[in-house]
């Protein structure tokens, strides 16, 4: 018997004799875990009865059976309606969870069988916590938006506060955010309309299958990038935000969270010394994306020898490189001390589009050391064996001793094919020159709650785990080649668990630097 039909004829058949067939369901409820059905007979419930048919009688031993059924599933599988499956993409939840982080999504309400209506979203979705509401349309467009607080009726016509409110679109490979610009009026509450965020985007107005969409009203965004102009719902659904719950009890990796050993750190890189007595520092490369941190990373490894944080490096948010430059960096020991034993070079921001960020062409010369400090990159044309500066005549000291490619967590899951595509020709690259490689994913507290509560939560969290295995994965590399870090960005303050991350990950990149000096010894032993 379909759950369907059952609620058919229990409507139907409500209209007829509501009292008796009440009086039935209770009976017939009561002893519907024994299995036994004549209770259906117990109030003059009979073939003979000049109310009752007997296809009428076999419906309401369906329907008995049906609720014997529903005693016997368990206490959350009786909320469940049949076809309440998610429409969301495994794809599309994935690029929805990269912009909220470490979380598992439960579907709370879907209109195709709730309706779409105020009462209906308010019923399933108040007081649920967190939600992300999304909508579809018939032209393909997946959006939607997010809200940390509770949806509730019964502030109906008021602006709830949210400074983690944001809306979204899924529609292309990399989800597009756009955050709440006041959020004083993140989230309003109506009774006749679902989901509906300050007046810039309301899913199902009116008690209909329709969008309000008004850019600017406390949310940018541009209306065609979002959903297209398409105010049709072909469906509506929220889903309940939970955390991951992901701590692990014994950390993947052990480290030692204490002032003395960030002593001990900081000592190591002071004193390193390369290999090779013609080299006196190290020469470390930094790839990546745009956005995903290579100067911060300096300046957050500047900051802790300097005592404070500090910013040399031009860094911040931008969809285009910030860095344009070449730009080699030499760590010093406090504000008038001597450099430190390693140099990190800057590169242009990586872009997937062709003609745009870091030319691969360029990363050989950079490797082989053609490429002098401050060279103004082109990413239309690589440089040139004649191009003015470029280095003829190269030595040891001048060639990149180890490649670090910095990943941001947060996007890890979402990176395009064509990035992925030029990471894999520089890993090539790279590989015949026989330098040592390492992977640093950036911003590990925004990807996981559990590490922003925590930092030093993020060799126990499993979702971070999971990601240093995704891109180890992805770009080929061990494990233990991928380290964790978390650069300065809005601190004015020193933090020692932050600096020791930061400082592992500098004591990795020497440590590989002598791999690569190991191996040119045995090279000109051979020789």
């Amino acid at each position: 018997m379909r759950w369907e039909s059952v609620f058919a004829f229990h409507q139907w058949i409500s209209g007829l004799a509501a009292t008796s067939f009440e009086e039935c369901l209770l009976c017939s409820f009561s002893r519907a875990r024994t299995g036994n059905h004549t209770a259906l007979h117990n109030f003059g419930w009979s073939k003979t009865s000049p109310l009752v048919s007997s296809s009428l009688l076999q419906y309401l031993f369906a329907y008995s059976r049906t609720v014997n059924e529903h005693f016997q599933t368990t206490p959350t599988e009786t909320n469940v309606i049949p076809n309440m499956n998610p429409k969301l993409t495994q794809e599309q939840e994935k690029q929805l969870c990269s912009l909220l982080g470490n979380v598992k999504l439960s579907l709370l309400f879907k209109a195709s069988i709730y309706g779409y209506t105020g009462a209906a979203f308010h019923q399933k979705c108040d007081h649920q916590g967190p939600t992300v509401s999304v909508g579809y349309n018939s032209t393909g467009f997946v959006f939607g938006g997010y809200t940390s607080k509770d949806h509730d009726v019964a502030k109906q016509g008021q602006y709830i506060q949210d400074d983690k409110a944001f809306l979204f679109s899924l529609t292309g490979r990399n989800p597009v955010r756009y955050p709440v610009t006041n959020a004083q009026y993140a989230v309003k509450m109506h009774n006749t309309t679902g989901p509906y965020f300050g007046e810039a985007l309301l899913l199902m107005n009116a008690n209909t299958a329709t969008v309000i969409s008004i850019p600017g009203n406390y949310y940018n965004f541009n209306a065609a990038e979002m959903h297209g102009n398409n105010l049709n719902l072909t469906e509506c659904e929220v889903y309940k935000v939970e955390e991951g719950g992901n701590i692990i009890e014994k950390p993947w990796r052990t480290i030692l969270w204490k002032a003395e050993r960030r002593k001990e750190l900081m000592d190591s890189v002071k004193l390193y010394r390369p290999m090779i007595s013609s080299v006196g520092q190290a020469r470390v490369l930094l790839i990546g994306p745009v956005g995903a941190g290579k100067s911060s990373f300096f300046n957050s490894v500047n900051s802790i020898f300097r005592g404070h944080v500090t910013s040399q490096a031009i860094s911040g948010s931008s969809g285009t490189s910030l860095t344009t430059q070449f730009r080699t960096y030499s760590v010093k020991a406090g504000r008038d001390g001597k450099p430190l034993p390693i140099i990190l070079c800057d590169t242009m921001g990586m872009e997937e589009a062709t003609g745009a960020g870091l030319d691969v062409d360029d990363i050989s010369s950079i490797l082989k050391g053609h490429v002098p400090d401050r060279y103004q990159f082109n990413p239309s044309v690589p440089l040139q064996a004649d191009a003015h500066g470029f280095r003829q005549s190269v030595k040891l000291h001048e060639r990149i001793h180890c490649v670090v490619y910095v990943m941001d967590t947060c996007k890890v899951s979402i990176m395009s094919t064509k990035l992925e595509e030029k990471l894999v020709a520089i890993r090539r690259r790279v590989n015949l020159l026989g330098i040592p490689q390492l992977v640093l994913l950036t911003k590990v507290d925004e990807a996981c709650p559990c590490v922003a509560n925590n930092l030093r939560n993020v060799y126990n969290s499993q979702y971070i785990k999971t990601k240093a295995q995704e891109v180890s994965g992805r770009l080929g590399l061990p494990m233990s080649c991928i380290v964790p870090v978390k650069n300065y960005s809005e601190e004015l303050e020193l933090d020692m668990s932050c600096d020791i991350l930061l400082l592992s990950a500098l004591i990795q990149m020497l440590r590989f630097a002598d791999n690569y000096f190991d191996d040119v010894n045995d090279q000109e032993k051979h020789d």
